[in-house]
């Protein structure tokens, strides 16, 4: 029987979950818990999210069920009681360049629509406020100024443009008009007439001349309406006598130059739009061009040598004998250095001959040459032709050698000229674009003082729109973002905090909202905006689910649901599911021990560290101000500080990037800085972040780790294998001979349905197995290379306890916590957590020095308290062995173990960049600047 405050769910049985039944409160903030791989994301989006979409889309019809995709129905008995579902997970809005934070939030749309309907056009030639002109302003303006004097009305038809213009003539001579003012002179129109092509020119023609008095008024209208008709909205009218002008436009127009504008509509203020972008780099507000340092970087060199670097050195291509022939012409070979060849040779070989053939000699060998017309492309179009072409080698070839600027022509504000001469209180639209929400909300406020009445009658609605989801984001902790800023640089918690507050903004009711950890890059003091957010949605009448492990969360849900008790086949089970008060008062599991603080107990070690030190000065990318931060090496250092602080700026952006250059010869550029000393007391530098281990279903942690190439060489040494000469391509899925003809070693076939979507289905010949029978009839202790990749890392560690190469990287997985995953599972199944904890697990299968640097971004998203403690026994074997580890973190069970905190801030954005404590942890909790010191007191008590 459906129960109306409650979801029923009987019989589950998606991915680890064991048959589970259980009831869940409706219209609560519900957390579900556990440690990594107990479930959780199966019940919350495998379970409810696909199950809620399932239902929904099984109300299209037949036809548009097509278009939408795949949509399983989850293995579960029943569910009763699920509401329309919205899933808010971890991931980035859009990758898409043009995609920003004001377009994601639709603030952007807004304001193209207040700046089409009060924006004030200005001239880009003198700045002055541009006017237009009704017919009856024109007529009333023409009337006071020529009264009783003789006028010529013209309408322009060229203005400051080359060629002969003989086919224009000849149509308006056609149409009956007999004169015409070419190039300030009036002349005589007739058959033939001609200009010289490569000199620019004005051309008006002659509408009417008229001795301006009362009788004429009729004919002064007639002719005002047939020049604005062919002048397409402009006129001009000359004094006969002085041959002075005055210009009138339909359209805004400036008075001295006589530039006009078209009337201006919100595509006119889209960069992703044609009407409103910058032609050049057509709404990206960046350019990729050539960079000659990358192409001649020494002009010493000659050709044959490899002065020019995508040539390569001198070899016997048709390319190369190409370039000797051009050389030839200017008495030169390829021997000279670049440096010597003329501007001209050079320039032919870069550029090319620009659709011009020149006569070369060819030497085709020892025995003949011959002598043809070349045309050259030039170097530098055809790596500007490959590096615009599809993805490929050549693409990638090409793009070694190209750099991104500032677009030259909108200077990155990514608008055509007239579209950035459009003010509302001094500023264009671009230049709203990049406040921040705090210093929009203040802009708002101003002009809406300064409205004239019909203005505030236009714009009333639109300020409330744009208010409210500026106030949403404000809210939501969100204040330091600026509204150009690109949605492909958002953190997955930011870009998951967006959407909360686009949903806010909606006011929806009767929803189920599921959450996959809005804390990720949060610090503690921003958890109480997004706690009251959360509730804002419970409130509205919303029901919210979060998976989500942070503890202040767990302690304002209304009801807690606890999966485990371990991870994978040892998880999979509903082992709490309370109200708040009970789980935390009465439940006895080890989530609700380590929140009545029975567990996570911790007793301060810190390490003294080698002495040495990186030290980084005068860092001021981004929001970055100047600072200079000393590095203590051989300690655990924590760089923490709020959201937008500047973290990510000074260490991924800056110090990275400097060490990756010196160390691997990285191209990747650090933001400005001075200078960074004491790298030669590092040999290497590691980066750790949650990047995928890969994009495609085929990539897997055995293969990243790197040891299934080592199984797959276990099974090409066995006897039954050397018996039927099986290599070691033979056991990989990726390679004809050992895999599945059928699906190609991917397991499973996609089968189009006419209107309805794609089905993926397990493959008939090898069950989803991937290899085919007599591949898998090879077996080591009884096992199949199939059944190896199906098992778990834990499984896999006793199995292969006798193979020490394999056994001690398999261990680094379950070192890291990562034991329920399995051998072979698919990449794109695992969180941006666990793709950062195998990469961990990766390095630590290698050998190190004592003298590494390991830089991690947050390692405990999606963490449990219990995976936080085991992860950090990890990090500290690493530190113990002399290494470096630098984290970014806001997690304080992670903060408090540190050697080492350097706290950012004090706020995000424009007010932080600021380095507000460096020390100890018992240092800073004593530095009042710093915003993580109350937190971190509360920690270390």
């Amino acid at each position: 029987m459906f129960q109306e405050n409650k979801i029923v769910i009987e019989g589950l049985r998606v991915h680890n979950l064991k048959n589970i039944s259980l009831e869940i409160p409706r219209n609560k903030l519900v957390v579900i818990t556990g440690v990594s791989g107990s479930g959780k994301s199966s019940l919350a989006f495998d379970a409810l999210f696909k199950e809620g979409q399932r239902r929904y889309l099984e109300t299209f019809s037949a036809y548009a069920r097509q278009f939408i995709g795949n949509y399983e129905r989850p293995d579960v008995d029943f569910i009763e009681g699920l509401s329309p579902v919205i899933s808010i997970e971890q991931k980035t809005v859009s990758k898409n360049p043009r995609s920003t934070i004001g377009t994601v939030t639709e603030i952007y749309d807004f304001l193209r629509l207040l700046y089409a309907r009060i924006g004030r056009a200005h001239s880009f030639v003198t700045g002055e406020e541009m006017v237009k002109f009704s017919k009856e302003q024109m007529l009333s303006r023409i009337w006071d100024a020529f009264q009783d004097r003789k006028i010529v009305i013209l309408a322009p038809l060229v203005q400051s443009r080359k060629g002969n213009y003989k086919e224009l003539f000849e149509q308006i001579f056609r149409r009956g008009y007999l004169k015409a003012r070419v190039d300030g002179e009036i002349i005589e129109l007739n058959h033939g007439i001609q200009l010289d092509r490569y000199k620019t020119h004005d051309i008006e023609v002659v509408i009417d001349r008229i001795k301006l008095n009362a009788d004429k008024m009729t004919r002064l209208k007639r002719a005002i309406q047939e020049g604005l008709a062919l002048g397409k909205g402009q006129i001009q009218i000359m004094d006969h006598e002085t041959e002075e002008i005055q210009k009138f436009s339909k359209n805004l127009m400036c008075l001295d130059s006589g530039i006009s504008y078209s009337e201006p509509e919100p595509n006119s203020f889209s960069f992703n739009s044609p009407y409103g972008w910058c032609a050049k780099c057509q709404g990206l507000g960046t350019y990729q061009d050539v960079d000659m340092q990358l192409i001649i970087p020494d002009s010493n060199l000659s050709i044959q040598d490899g002065g020019i670097v995508p040539l390569g050195k001198l070899k016997d291509s048709v390319t190369f004998k190409q370039i000797k022939g051009i050389l030839a012409k200017f008495k030169k070979d390829l021997s000279h250095s670049i440096s010597s060849l003329p501007k001209e040779a050079l320039a032919t070989i870069l550029d090319g001959t620009n659709g011009k053939t020149i006569e070369v000699y060819m030497d085709m060998g020892s025995a003949y040459g011959v002598y043809y017309n070349l045309e050259f492309e030039g170097l530098l179009n055809l790596i500007k032709r490959h590096a615009t072409a599809p993805q490929g080698s050549l693409k990638k070839w090409a793009q070694e050698f190209m750099k991104e600027g500032v677009c030259p022509i909108c200077n990155g504000e990514r608008l055509k000229k007239p579209s950035l001469h459009f003010l509302i209180d001094g500023k264009n639209i671009a230049e709203v674009s990049r406040l921040n929400i705090y210093e929009l909300n203040s802009w708002l406020s101003n002009i809406e003082n300064n409205l004239n009445q019909k203005e505030a009658i236009i714009c009333k609605d639109l300020m409330v729109e744009i208010k409210k989801r500026a106030s949403f984001l404000k809210n939501i902790g969100l204040n330091y973002l600026n509204l150009d800023r690109a949605a492909k640089t958002l953190s997955g918690g930011e870009s998951q905090r967006i959407r909360i507050a686009a949903q806010l903004a909606s006011q929806l009711t009767g929803v189920l909202y599921i959450l996959d950890e809005p804390t990720i890059g949060l610090h503690p003091r921003d958890n109480d905006r997004l706690i009251k957010s959360l509730k804002n949605l419970v409130s509205l009448g919303n029901s919210v689910i979060v998976v989500e492990h942070d503890k202040e969360i767990m302690l304002h849900a209304d009801h807690i649901i606890d999966m485990g008790p371990g991870a994978g086949r040892l998880g999979g089970e509903v082992t709490e599911n309370r109200s708040k008060e009970n789980f935390v008062k009465e439940a006895k599991n080890m989530t609700a021990q380590y929140l009545r603080g029975e567990l996570g107990k911790y007793e301060p070690k810190r390490r003294e560290g080698n002495g040495k030190q990186l030290h980084l000065i005068g860092a001021s990318g981004h929001n970055l101000k100047q600072v200079s931060v000393q590095f203590p090496l051989g300690k655990m250092i924590c760089v923490t500080g709020v959201s937008g602080s500047g973290k990510s700026s000074l260490i991924h952006h800056t110090l990275y990037p400097l060490l990756s250059q010196f160390f691997y010869r990285s191209k990747k550029q650090a933001l400005p800085h001075k200078v960074l000393l004491g790298i030669e007391h590092l040999d290497k530098v590691i980066e750790i972040d949650q990047s995928p281990i890969g994009k495609t279903p085929r990539s897997n942690p055995a293969t990243y780790v790197g040891f299934f190439n080592e199984i797959r060489q276990l099974f090409a040494q066995l006897p039954e294998s050397k018996i039927h000469g099986y290599k070691l391509g033979r056991f990989s899925f990726n390679v004809k001979g050992g895999r599945c003809d059928i699906c190609e070693g991917a397991g499973v076939k996609i089968i189009e349905m006419n209107y309805l979507p794609d089905v993926s289905v397990k493959c008939e010949a090898c069950q989803g197995k991937r290899f085919n029978p007599d591949t898998l009839q090879v077996r080591f202790k009884g096992k199949s290379i199939h059944d190896v990749l199906e098992m778990t890392v834990e499984e896999a560690l006793g199995f292969f306890e006798n193979q020490n190469s394999i056994y001690r990287k398999i261990k680094a997985l379950v070192d890291v916590g990562l034991g329920y995953i399995h051998l072979g599972q698919s990449s794109t199944t695992l969180s941006g957590g666990e793709a950062q904890r195998i990469k961990l697990a990766s390095e630590l299968c290698k050998k190190d020095t004592g003298n590494t640097l390991y830089i991690l971004d947050e390692p405990t998203t999606g963490l449990h308290f219990e995976d936080v403690r085991i992860l950090m026994d990890v990090l500290n074997s690493i530190v113990d062995r002399g290494n470096t580890v630098l984290i970014i973190e806001h997690n304080m069970d992670v903060i408090k173990m540190a050697d080492h905190i350097i706290d950012l801030g004090p706020e995000g954005g424009i007010g932080g960049g600021e380095i507000l404590a460096e020390g100890s942890p018992e240092f800073v909790i004593n530095q009042k600047a710093s915003l993580t010191s109350n937190y971190l007191k509360e920690a270390l008590q």
